[in-house]
């Protein structure tokens, strides 16, 4: 470990940096919470009670208490698998094991995310059986939860494992323009994955049911065609069988595109609060944020793994984590390299948060003005909010510093104001 390298003191700082940041950010939160988090809004002083607000701050800070050993012990986990060579370590000793560099990258993904999922353990079971299950959201059994996590393990991988083929495939066999194949292949591959998503990958983990007949369905259904947006059906998700959250969203592309409602949503809302619920989405169809995301995403894609195909051939960057390499980085070690750009400039994301957030929320007044037009009036949107902010028990208001960093959507009160102007 090279403590000197220019890769190694990005990598000290960036953590440092995002750990102190988010600590307090936190702090912020929590400080703002006790000291406004049971203020009764003027605006809500029809909807929100004492109770809940008192209900909603007691859970936030019980989450707060999980976060904060969890952050820690996370970063400490972090530098000391750096620090201790843990990482050359391993994959020295799983190039005893085979010479072939696809199973090698295959192995060093498993074996090497071993030791954060271990301690991700006890605050995820606490998470979900001490905090959840207190506050009534918590439906999990021991026995469902490990069968989840294993699927998602299983899912994650046989998703992950043509990708990663193909990365070592490309390296191989074209050089210097493996980052613009590997730009073609990714964004093929999201797109597959768009497609056979809520086909064959929802379904392992959830029931599907189609909505069954009646006003909601017929409502709904004129609601789409009314929007142009044509879907493959209506569904109903048994999201109540692992957790009382609710939530609506699309999911798939094209033939395979379906609006999803989770049963809870429906049990929580009326027939006109579910259809502006649903406008609110087919606003971000009809203003097209998503085809505006790809856009985006696209050259984005395409920008970041051409600085990427730059820097995994500097000897440098191996060097400073303890990994051997000469003047010229061997194709088998590339992986290696991109592994190691992931924890230098990790962190660094934070400081994207701001501008990311703030483009979303614009995209979220917008979809709430569409719902607003096309559902005549924007009260029906304004008492889903609520409601679905009472029964997640979601802070009302939190400092705009924190929302700015944490919020992808605008906090509620920002929302109905812009609703009822």
């Amino acid at each position: 470990m090279d403590f000197s390298n220019i890769f190694v003191i990005i990598f000290i700082i960036g953590t440092v940096f995002s750990f102190s940041l988010n600590m307090l950010l936190e702090r912020l939160d929590f400080t703002f919470r006790k000291k406004h988090g049971r203020e009764i809004p003027e605006i809500l002083s029809q909807h929100v009670d004492f109770q809940t607000l008192d209900k909603t701050c007691l859970y936030e800070d019980a989450k707060y208490r999980l976060w904060i050993p969890s952050s820690i012990l996370e970063t400490i986990l972090s530098l000391y698998l750096v620090f201790c060579g843990f990482y050359p370590a391993l994959i020295e000793r799983i190039w005893t094991w085979t010479d072939n560099p696809f199973f090698a990258a295959l192995l060093f993904l498993v074996l090497g995310g071993i030791p954060g999922a271990l301690l991700s353990i006890p605050f995820a079971l606490y998470s979900e059986f001490g905090i959840e299950k207190h506050f009534g959201f918590s439906n999990m059994t021991i026995r469902m939860w490990i069968a989840d996590e294993i699927k998602g393990f299983f899912v994650n991988l046989l998703i992950l494992t043509p990708l990663l083929l193909a990365m070592i495939a490309l390296f191989k066999y074209t050089a210097g323009w493996w980052w613009l194949l590997l730009g073609c292949v990714y964004l093929v591959f999201s797109l597959g994955i768009s497609i056979i998503y809520p086909i064959f990958i929802a379904p392992i983990f959830n029931k599907f049911t189609p909505l069954e007949d009646g006003e909601l369905k017929s409502r709904l259904e004129e609601l789409l065609k009314k929007c142009g947006f044509k879907a493959s059906g209506l569904f109903v998700m048994d999201a109540s069988r692992r957790s009382g959250h609710s939530n609506a969203y699309f999911t798939g592309f094209g033939k395979s595109k379906r609006v999803v409602l989770y049963d809870t949503l429906i049990e929580q809302l009326t027939i006109d609060e579910i259809e502006a619920v649903l406008g609110h989405e087919l606003g971000h169809y009809k203003h097209h944020h998503i085809l505006k995301k790809m856009l985006f995403m696209i050259p984005a894609v395409f920008a970041s793994l051409f600085v990427i195909s730059l820097l995994v051939n500097l000897p440098l960057l191996y060097k400073g984590f303890g990994f051997v390499s000469g003047e010229v980085v061997p194709y088998q070690m590339m992986f290696i390299g991109i592994f190691l750009l992931s924890l230098v400039f990790g962190d660094w994301g934070i400081l994207l948060s701001p501008i990311m957030n703030s483009l979303s929320r614009h995209d979220e007044f917008q979809a709430d003005a569409f719902a607003k037009e096309i559902c005549g009036t924007g009260e029906p949107l304004c008492t889903a909010l609520v409601k679905l902010n009472k029964e997640n028990l979601s802070e009302i208001r939190v400092p705009k510093i924190y929302s700015v960093f944490n919020y992808s959507h605008p906090p509620l009160l920002e929302r109905i104001k812009a609703l009822r102007a």
